[in-house]
């Protein structure tokens, strides 16, 4: 925000330097971000009059001038002819670089000599007027310097004013501030307008039919009014702080609202119709054209003002074209009203429409003070315009404003600031902001604080305006115990090592995904997948891609797979650490969460087998490849050994979807996307995924490192086939080959799966490699080929396997 050194001094006198006052403000948390002088830019420019004119000998354009500088009579051409005689203009000294322009030098025109440069207001950068000399007012003195003349001799300052400070965003908010940061008296001194004629409620009446969206408006209404230009003064506020003047009447509603931060409306009163104006919520579709042009196309939660013909006002951001005042408006119905800041700020992104008055009223506007400013804005304008305020104000306040009390418990400033900060001090600091003070510690919060809730936010007012730098920089109290890092930290750890040894490169992602990226909540995937978990819908998404939370985060990680499969890589293998959202039945309620928050890490790969081997080039991921991922990660918790079992669950195939367990402990899923959900998300078949829950594997993992010797005599290797049912899982046949092998197998591994002639169909043959060993001595073979008939003899007999090789 653009804030006039100059214009604050209506509220806070006296004044430090701009420099100084920037940098008192910036410690207090008003951030100043940079500095502007009008005057700098015309430097060397000076009040001069025009004491004798000729027209040039040598051209019948051109006019040579004997101008009067104060101090001395130069000799100037100018081409300009709007001047006469004894005006005052201004005067570009010789040396002088006017803004954006050249530096001025003496120089000789067609013949005649020429001492500065006698300018328009564009030149100056004071005006779009370039058809002639700036014409000054005729009490100024020659030699005045221009920039002192006419009243420039300000600083602009530029204040990064943050969200929760819409208090602010005008020169008597920073003023507001100013005043507290230096110890000084806050001058506030408003207009009261002269009332005369008929009563207000004879020319209008105002009915709110959504108090929610416009808890307050008052208005008044001028008769007699004559739209002009407005004087220099506030010309030169409105443009100094950004804003274009454009007429009287216009102009008071923008200066007031940059003075005391309330935007406010001006209406022809003439052109609405039936005397009445009505806040309500639009219709769907229903249209409205803004004082901009364009013609816009409203939503059932917009708000708007509306007369007896329909919509005449976007509420709070942009008023309609049809009641806009014009030149020939005899009769203004002023308005000062109070939105909805979250209406308005739908409103606002919704229709591309960011005014200057939505940006306040989407922070927060004090609706406390509405008739005090309606007042100030109606008699400006009244002695600007030669209009007459009618008797009375209509005040419509449907939901008056409950005063907001915080309690400060003595002491509570010290403890918290970690510094003696005496009583008195602090009631002088929360006065000076506007706060009241009540017996018992209580502090009523004025209406334009929106920001102040809780003690802790009347401390932080406390430090800032005493400054940061008055408390002192001591250690924190320590036991000097070093607190044990929890264990899922080194969970968090571990997994992401092994993942990312097992070629994973790991993505981030929103919590808040699309629905359509559950795609096992669409009624075709329902018929296979079975019920999903019911995502948590967002109130006020920040676009309909992002409406609810995820459930899963594959629901995000699929959605990478497919923007990454356009770049046709060879391969990928991606994976995310972070938390799905599962809606609590019971949430909501006493302060219950409505969501249970888990952290899960799943990963997905697709594509070709890496590294390339010299017996399968061109391998493509199967169910090996992310069972491999999911044992990588148990392997490095050092968690036991990892089973899977057979199970059915979305978003996977259930002829490759397998529960992941350690124990008794279900980690989580494995398997092959289903081919509905990769048909939705346009995925090719054969892309694979995991997902294991952070509770689980934190159960399971044994972060303690435990030493196990080498060991001291050879292992005996043996191999077995056997033919089993198809259906058959292949943990069930190792199972029994561990139980049965015990104490001497070590290890069984599954190496080989084969399906296809000469075997029967719905048999498949597993091969399995054991390692037999014994701790205190070396086998032999006899002793091995015992305990092997003892497995196959068994394999046959519970499972009814075949032996098919040894």
């Amino acid at each position: 925000m653009k804030v006039s050194v100059e214009w604050l001094t209506d509220f806070v006198s006296p004044l430090p330097g701009p420099d100084e006052l920037a940098r008192r403000l910036t410690r207090a948390g008003l951030e100043v971000e940079g500095m502007h002088r009008p005057a700098e830019a015309l430097a060397g420019v000076v009040v001069a009059r025009i004491a004798a004119a000729a027209t040039h000998p040598n051209a019948e354009k051109l006019t040579v001038t004997q101008v009067d500088a104060g101090r001395e009579r130069l000799q100037v051409v100018c081409g300009a002819k709007n001047f006469q005689v004894g005006d005052l203009v201004p005067l570009a000294t010789v040396g002088t670089t006017l803004p954006g322009g050249p530096t001025i030098q003496r120089a000789s025109l067609r013949g005649v000599e020429s001492h500065g440069m006698l300018c328009s207001g564009k030149e100056l950068g004071l005006s779009d007027d370039a058809s002639g000399l700036l014409i000054l007012p005729k009490d100024l003195v020659p030699g005045t310097p221009l920039a002192k003349a006419l009243g420039l001799e300000d600083a602009v300052l530029e204040v990064n004013v943050t969200p929760n400070r819409g208090d602010a965003l005008s020169h008597l908010g920073v003023g507001r501030e100013a005043a507290a940061v230096l110890g000084v008296p806050l001058r506030r001194t408003l207009r009261v307008p002269v009332e005369s004629g008929a009563a207000v409620t004879d020319a209008i009446r105002i009915e709110i039919a959504d108090p929610v969206g416009c808890p307050r408006f008052t208005a008044r209404v001028l008769d007699g009014v004559r739209i002009a230009p407005s004087p220099a003064w506030l010309r030169r506020r409105l443009e100094r702080c950004g804003v274009r003047s454009i007429s009287n009447v216009v102009d008071v509603t923008n200066y007031v609202m940059l003075e005391l931060g309330q935007p406010l409306h001006a209406f022809d009163l003439d052109r609405i119709q039936g005397g009445l104006l009505r806040v309500r919520r639009a219709r769907e579709g229903e249209p409205l054209t803004t004082l901009d042009g364009k013609q816009r196309t409203l939503v059932a939660d917009d708000l708007i003002i509306e007369d007896m013909r329909g919509a005449q006002s976007l509420a709070g951001t942009m008023g309609g074209a049809d009641t806009e005042v014009r030149e020939s408006t005899t009769r203004v119905l002023l308005e000062a009203a109070n939105w909805d800041p979250g209406t308005i700020r739908r409103m606002a992104r919704r229709h591309q429409l960011h005014s200057e008055a939505s940006y306040r009223f989407e922070r927060g506007v004090d609706r406390t003070v509405l008739p005090e400013v309606l007042d100030h804005a109606a008699a400006l304008m009244a002695e600007l315009s030669g209009a007459t305020v009618r008797r009375g104000r209509i005040d419509v306040h449907p939901r008056p404003a409950e005063p907001r009390v915080v309690t400060l418990a003595k002491g509570e400033v010290d403890g918290l600031l970690g510094a003696p900060v005496s009583e008195a001090e602090v009631q002088s600091i929360l006065s000076s902001l506007g706060f009241v003070g009540e017996p018992g510690g209580r502090w009523r919060v004025p209406g334009w604080r929106h920001d102040v809730e809780r003690p802790e936010d009347l401390v932080e007012e406390v430090a800032r305006i005493r400054g940061y730098e008055h408390i002192p920089a001591v250690l924190p109290a320590s036991s000097g115990e070093l607190v044990p890092e929890p264990a899922w930290v080194e969970v968090e750890r571990r997994v992401r090592s092994a993942l990312s040894g097992a070629g994973f490169d790991e993505v981030v992602n929103y919590s808040f995904v699309d629905p359509e990226l559950l795609p096992w909540v669409t009624p075709r995937a329902l018929e296979k997948l079975g019920t999903p978990v019911e995502a948590v819908s967002l109130k006020n998404p920040l676009t309909p891609q992002q409406a609810v939370m995820r459930t899963t985060l594959l629901a995000s990680l699929l959605s990478n797979v497919a923007f990454n499969l356009r770049q046709q890589p060879e391969s990928l293998r991606l994976y995310e650490i972070g938390r799905a959202y599962l809606r609590d039945p019971r949430g909501g309620k006493d302060l219950r969460p409505v969501a249970e928050e888990r952290l899960h890490v799943a990963g997905v790969l697709w594509g070709r087998r890496d590294p390339r081997s010299w017996t399968s080039t061109d391998a493509a991921c199967d169910f090996a490849d992310v069972r491999g991922a999911v044992e990588a990660i148990v392997s490095a918790l050092s968690a036991g050994e990892l089973t899977c079992r057979l199970g059915r669950v979305a978003p996977f195939h259930p002829r490759a979807t397998a529960e992941a367990r350690v124990g008794d402990t279900v980690l989580g899923w494995v398997g092959e996307v289903h081919p509905l959900v990769a048909e939705h998300l346009a995925l090719p078949r054969g892309v694979f995924a995991f997902e294991l829950e952070f509770a689980a594997l934190e159960r399971v993992a044994a972060l303690s490192p435990r030493f196990e010797p080498l060991p001291r005599y050879p292992a005996v290797l043996r191999d077995v086939a056997v033919v089993v049912p198809a259906a058959m899982e292949a943990a069930e046949v190792r199972a029994v080959i561990r139980e049965v092998g015990q104490p001497l197998v070590e290890d069984a591994t599954l190496f080989d799966v084969y399906t296809g002639p000469p075997l029967p169909e719905g048999q498949k043959n597993l091969a399995f490699a054991l390692r037999y060993r014994a701790p205190d001595r070396t086998l032999r073979d006899d002793e091995v080929a015992a305990a092997h008939a003892r497995i196959v003899d068994e394999v046959q007999r519970r499972l009814g396997g075949q032996l098919r090789g040894r």
